[in-house]
């Protein structure tokens, strides 16, 4: 039998002053409770240690319930709290075993033969582009430091920068 909203609530308070025989009904009355809420959450095999960690919550919180206020959305909150927690242990687990089987493999070959392709177009362009591009798209460099190691000015860099890329989208939009 799972007790009603005033029932739990009398065994609760009861308990909050120390009647063992009452904590033994709530725990038990509890139990029942939390079986049919998880039920249809989590998988069988999970379900009894999610009522446990549910059950040893209660037990650790059983003085913050506040005899004034209802019991049931006090127990099904703490319920739902430890229902995201196992959610979220679940998930992380099946995302470690996943691992790196089904991770593509590491491979310099992407990047080489992308770098190839760049050099093909870089052909295209005149030096300062080439340089403006390589420094501050390429290796991430700021338009000041760019500007710095090439000797141009900070407005010639953005201005080959903004041509060469232009240049760059023309050849790849007619190659198409």
């Amino acid at each position: 039998m799972i007790a009603d909203e005033d029932s739990l609530a009398r065994l609760m308070a009861a308990s909050q002053k120390g009647d063992a025989a009452a904590y033994r009904v709530l725990l038990a009355e509890i139990r029942l409770w939390l079986e049919r809420y998880f039920r249809r959450r989590v998988a069988p095999a999970q379900l009894d240690d999610l009522v446990q960690e549910v059950m040893l919550a209660v037990h650790a919180k059983r003085a913050s319930w506040d005899p004034a206020r209802a019991f049931l959305p006090w127990l099904a909150a703490i319920a739902r709290y430890r229902w995201v927690d196992h959610l979220r242990r679940v998930y992380r687990k099946a995302e470690d075993e996943l691992g790196d089987h089904e991770a593509i493999e590491d491979s310099d070959e992407e990047a080489v033969m992308a770098r190839m392709s760049l050099e093909r177009l870089f052909v295209h362009l005149s030096a300062g582009q080439c340089e403006a591009i390589e420094l501050v798209k390429i290796e991430g460099l700021s338009i000041a430091e760019a500007s710095a190691r090439t000797g141009q000015s900070e407005s010639l860099v953005k201005v080959n920068i903004h041509r060469g890329l232009k240049k760059l989208s023309a050849l790849v939009e007619k190659a198409d």
